[in-house]
């Protein structure tokens, strides 16, 4: 990671790069221009460039209404990881997350990525939840920090 440069989805262009990773990293869970939309306004999405380069994405959840725990999820391109991209990306959002003062951090990390998995575990991240969303599907795992 030489020169990583994060933007805020400010117009469709942006939104656009977020969505791309959004549906390269979770296929399963890929979305449209009008959910992204939608998720834009509820939550807080960045897009990370190296130089020119779409490498990554964020999106950080406050607590919901119950205040149990924000949830910070981080996602690199294939083509990107291992180069301190989605380290650099989870310290930023886990300081976000904090500035909701949450009793908990979560992250959700759909299965098939073991990747992901991997790197949430190795931050103190443990499942606590599993979702499949139709029987035999790949589930989409909950994680927690522990603290």
């Amino acid at each position: 990671m030489t020169n990583l440069r994060i933007e805020t989805p400010s117009d469709e262009a942006l939104l656009e790069d977020w969505r791309h990773v959004h549906n390269t990293v979770v296929p399963d869970a890929a979305m449209s221009l009008d959910e992204a939309r939608e998720r834009v306004g509820r939550y807080l999405l960045e897009i990370a460039y190296d130089g020119d380069d779409l490498v990554g994405c964020t999106t950080v959840r406050p607590p919901g209404e119950d205040g149990a725990a924000a949830t910070v999820i981080v996602r690199v391109l294939p083509g990107h990881r291992g180069r301190g991209i989605g380290t650099a990306l989870y310290e930023r959002a886990m300081r976000q997350a904090a500035q909701h003062a949450a009793p908990a951090v979560e992250t959700v990390v759909w299965a098939a990525n073991a990747g992901g998995v991997r790197f949430a575990e190795a931050r103190g991240f443990v499942e606590v939840d599993r979702y499949e969303p139709e029987p035999g599907a790949v589930p989409y795992l909950t994680l927690r920090l522990a603290r």
